[in-house]
């Protein structure tokens, strides 16, 4: 008997033009834990007052941020990342 693998992957891409919405309309959306997807970046260096914010406004490190945080909010076995540097300052780095 075969089992059909379960394998739960999370991706982040190099673009970040979909982000049009609150953090809290993306946590939502993702299904992910909001208190954890907001304390991850806030270690990314997320000052709190962008939390307000619509994420169309944010640079285009900012928005990079928020979706490795996701990524790492997700339960997966596997992340895999396309350049995830791309765009994030060098102190944030």
């Amino acid at each position: 008997m075969s089992e059909r693998s379960q394998l739960k992957i999370s991706y982040v891409s190099q673009d970040t033009s979909f982000l049009q919405c609150s953090l809290s309309d993306y946590a939502r959306q993702h299904d992910i834990d909001e208190s954890l997807f907001k304390a991850i970046l806030r270690k990314l260096d997320f000052a709190r007052v962008q939390f307000e914010k619509d994420m169309s406004s944010y640079t285009g490190g900012q928005k990079k941020k928020v979706l490795i945080a996701r990524s790492l909010s997700e339960k997966v076995h596997l992340h895999i990342w396309d350049e995830p540097l791309n765009d994030i300052e060098i102190i944030s780095r």
